[in-house]
Formats: C-alpha cells, sequence, structure tokens
C-alpha cells in the first residue's frame, strides 16, 4: 500500500523481450541513452556488466566531482544520483535505464517503468528482524523501518493491524530502546542484527538489484535499449 495515497501500488509489468545473447562486439549505439546509477555497492557491481557492452566511463566515479559521466561509448551517458531516486528519474524520463535494487522498486510502485532484467547483483534479503522471542503473530505491532510501502504491505497480508515508525538509518536500535517491537530492514550476513542482540525472524523478499527502463524509451529507442538488454542478459548469465 502506498503510504501517501492510501491505494495498493501495481505490481511493476515485465515487457516480453529477445532473451537471445548479442553478438554485436563492440557495440555501436544509435539512440542517446542516458544510465541513472547510485554509487557505492551497486554502482561497483554494476560497472562490470556496462563493461560486457563496452560502457565505461572516462572519468573515475570514485574520484569525480561529476554527476553526469560520459562514456567509452559517445551516445551513452551515465548520471549519479541517489539509489532511492532512480525509479523516479527514469519513470520521468530524466533517464533511459537505471539500475535499482529491487526494494527501492518495491517502494517506489513501479509506475511508468520496465523491469526487464534481474542483474543479481547486490543481493540480499527484505527481513522482519527483532529479539529472539518476539511475537510476531500480535495485533499493534510497532515496526521501525525506512520500506514503510513494503512494510504495511507484508503485515495487511497477514490481516494484522500494525504502526509504522519511519526511520532513516541505525533500525537494530529501535528494539533495544522501546521504539518498536520489530524491525524491517535489508539483511545481508545478519552480523550487525547479531551485534546487537537480534535475529532474522521472517523473510518478506528476496532482494537483488534490477535494469529499469522508461516506458517511452523502451518503445522509441527500442533498437538501442534491446541491444543493450540483450549484452547484460549475456554477462549475467556468464556469471551464474
Amino acid at each position: 500500500m502506498n503510504a501517501n495515497t492510501g491505494k495498493t501500488a501495481e505490481p511493476l509489468r515485465v515487457p516480453p523481450y529477445v532473451k537471445s545473447a548479442s553478438k554485436l562486439k563492440p557495440m555501436e549505439f544509435t539512440d542517446s541513452l542516458t544510465i541513472a546509477l547510485s554509487k557505492g555497492r551497486i554502482f561497483k557491481q554494476t560497472l562490470p556488466l556496462l563493461a560486457h557492452a563496452g560502457i565505461e566511463p572516462l572519468d573515475d566515479p570514485e574520484t569525480s566531482r561529476k554527476l553526469i559521466l560520459k562514456t567509452s561509448q559517445p551516445h551513452v551517458k551515465l548520471v549519479i544520483i541517489r539509489a532511492s531516486d532512480v525509479p523516479t528519474y527514469v519513470q520521468y524520463g530524466a533517464a533511459d535505464l537505471g539500475v535499482a535494487g529491487k526494494d527501492v522498486l518495491m517502494e517506489h510502485g513501479g509506475g511508468g517503468l520496465y523491469e526487464p532484467l534481474d542483474l543479481r547483483i547486490a543481493r540480499c534479503r527484505m527481513m522482519v528482524a527483532g529479539v529472539p522471542d518476539a511475537d510476531l503473530d500480535r495485533d499493534r505491532l510497532r515496526i521501525a523501518t525506512k520500506y514503510v510501502a513494503s512494510a504495511e504491505r507484508h503485515f495487511a497480508a497477514k490481516g494484522q493491524q500494525v504502526e509504522i515508525i519511519k526511520l532513516y538509518g541505525s533500525m537494530e536500535l529501535a528494539p533495544l530502546v522501546g521504539l518498536s517491537d520489530l524491525i524491517v530492514d535489508l539483511v545481508e550476513s545478519g552480523s550487525t542484527l547479531e551485534a546487537n542482540g537480534l535475529v532474522p525472524l521472517e523473510q518478506i523478499a528476496a532482494i537483488s538489484s534490477r535494469l529499469v527502463v522508461n516506458k517511452a524509451s523502451w518503445k522509441m529507442k527500442h533498437p538501442s535499449v534491446i541491444a543493450l538488454l540483450e549484452v547484460l542478459h549475456e554477462a549475467v548469465e556468464q556469471t551464474r
């Protein structure tokens, strides 16, 4: 459920596409493409996939202050933005494509986007967590999370009324000081939970990063989008 409108978000719709691996190397894009990325783990793990398509930033993204990066492909540029903003930039056409975590897409709702490819990077789990003897089935639980829409949908599907407390970080602290009964957060190894006396209790979703495409770009720049999609698919398959 969308926390602002009270409406249930439509599921992300995946368009059909050809999964055959592209044999064109080096690639030549006939349309200009803008790809939205965020710095950090997703960016680092996306770069080798883009390199498979001959797309490499000309500036070092770790040291450059530029937010728009030219690449080795004259018609392709990268824009560097906050992870939570990637779906919005793609939805409104400021970027043709983007790479975003499934957690971000679940919160965004998926409007104006296609989600044609799971890149299988930046994997983790969205979990309900708390103290080991926490009662998951009690009504009026207080849940601390930054994933408000995902938490609301999860507990609504279980028929539970809960109070959502939105936080932006240090989720593990909330149950320890009595702010919440449980938290909803991303868990990779579980070491941070363990260090704070908490345990994962229930999985909401498996999370990985996805390629998203603007719907208008999918139609208007179809040959270039499909060419990139095929090569990225090839790269992903090679990492399996």
